[in-house]
């Protein structure tokens, strides 16, 4: 069976992880990283909320990797993006940019904040 290469449309997809470094689109970031269609960039971690905000009406989802295992995200970040229209999936990192390439290769508006492994 052939496989068919996954069209990504012109966005960015997360290409690979390891410890402590996240590759999107062929440029490794290291640190908590932020990607979202248009590509990625270094991300303040959890206390950084405001590129985060700054998503409103641009995605609908966002994936929020915790780093190695699944973790609960301080409910004030939760809250305040829910406020402005952003809810938020909370899911190991690994998980996240894996969910994170499929939901974008759908066409959807998402985007997601990755902590490192």
């Amino acid at each position: 069976m052939a496989m068919k290469p996954t069209d990504f449309d012109g966005a960015v997809p997360v290409d690979g992880y390891g410890p402590g470094f996240f590759r999107v689109g062929g440029k490794v970031i290291e640190g908590p990283v932020l990607v979202e269609e248009g590509g990625a960039q270094p991300w303040g971690g959890l206390e950084d909320s405001a590129p985060l905000l700054t998503l409103a009406g641009r995605i609908d989802v966002l994936f929020l990797g915790m780093g190695a295992e699944i973790a609960h995200p301080p409910a004030e970040l939760v809250d305040a993006l829910e406020a402005v229209g952003v809810m938020v999936e909370a899911m190991a990192s690994p998980t996240a940019a894996r969910t994170y390439n499929v939901t974008l290769s759908e066409g959807r508006r998402v985007a997601c904040a990755l902590l490192p492994l």
